[in-house]
């Protein structure tokens, strides 16, 4: 009888089912659903709608999407106008809870766009706007889920220690670079708080959005630049179309110098899968690009 009540249990606890997150959420784009995730852990659920390699700007929603934000109890945004899709999608649903904007609070600039001013959304690319994101996160998850905002804040205190960790060696690198070589081309405007906050300059061809078009006058204006600055530093981005920035690589006689991640990760088999390790891959093909070897 004493064996037979074991082996029932022993049975009905490998049946069990795992453990059931505590909180639904939604992330619009693949660094902020790795953000929410690395704070949320095992609490969390976290569907992403734009996934990775995948490109925001031009996004079209899925009925999928409707009903993964329908069912959420919280839906992460970065805000800032990089998802002009967000506001008709939303309405588009059931969804009533809160909507966080992972940027509040972040110091943002301005850039020319087709001849508009335009706030640059891209405020993740400077990592200490990365620490705001985790805080504006952690609050976030601690408004639907106070039983669980004991474990949020600590994720929170030691991803942010990893966040500061490696923005001191991402200073220490660059610094390695004489200033006058810190130029560098990719295919859109989405590094501008990257350059702002370690003093690189970055050039593109297409504006903030993917969905701008590059004049041959900015092209050309461009392919001259590089010439007469002598940069060495090309790179395609993996969410975006690199067929223009070979054709400046095959002008000037640059080589492009691969692919570096602006807007999303990769998949998990492709070495920038989170957004730290986003950072390290980027920092590790931008240095030596700059250094021209």
């Amino acid at each position: 009888m004493l064996k037979s009540t074991m082996l029932a249990l022993l049975v009905s606890a490998l049946a069990a089912p795992a453990f059931a997150a505590e909180v639904k959420a939604v992330a619009t784009f693949s660094i902020l659903g790795d953000i929410v995730a690395r704070v949320g852990g095992e609490r969390v659920a976290v569907t992403t709608i734009v996934g990775p390699n995948a490109d925001t700007h031009v996004y079209e929603p899925k009925p999928s999407d409707a009903v993964a934000v329908s069912q959420a109890d919280v839906l992460f945004v970065n805000g800032l106008g990089f998802e002009g899709w967000l506001d008709r999608f939303v309405e588009s649903t059931s969804f009533t809870g809160p909507v966080v904007v992972a940027s509040e609070g972040v110091k943002t600039h301005t850039m020319d766009e087709d001849g508009a001013v335009v706030t640059d959304p891209h405020a993740w690319q400077s990592l200490k706007n990365g620490l705001l994101y985790v805080k504006n996160v952690a609050a976030g998850l601690c408004a639907v889920d106070a039983d669980g905002c004991v474990t949020y804040e600590a994720n929170a205190t030691a991803y942010s220690a990893e966040i500061t960790a490696l923005d001191d060696q991402l200073i220490a690198d660059i610094a390695a670079v004489p200033a006058a070589k810190r130029q560098v081309i990719t295919t859109h405007d989405a590094f501008g708080y990257f350059g702002e906050e370690y003093g690189v300059k970055f050039l593109a061809p297409e504006g903030i959005s993917t969905d701008s078009e590059a004049s041959a006058a900015d092209v050309a204006k461009l392919i001259t630049q590089i010439k007469s600055d002598g940069v060495t530093a090309l790179f395609i981005e993996n969410m975006s179309d690199g067929r223009l920035v070979q054709q400046i690589a095959d002008e000037t006689g640059v080589t492009v110098g691969g692919e570096l991640y602006a807007d999303a990760l990769s998949e998990a088999d492709q070495g920038a899968a989170s957004y730290i390790d986003m950072f390290k891959h980027n920092i590790g093909l931008l240095v030596p690009a700059m250094l021209g070897k």
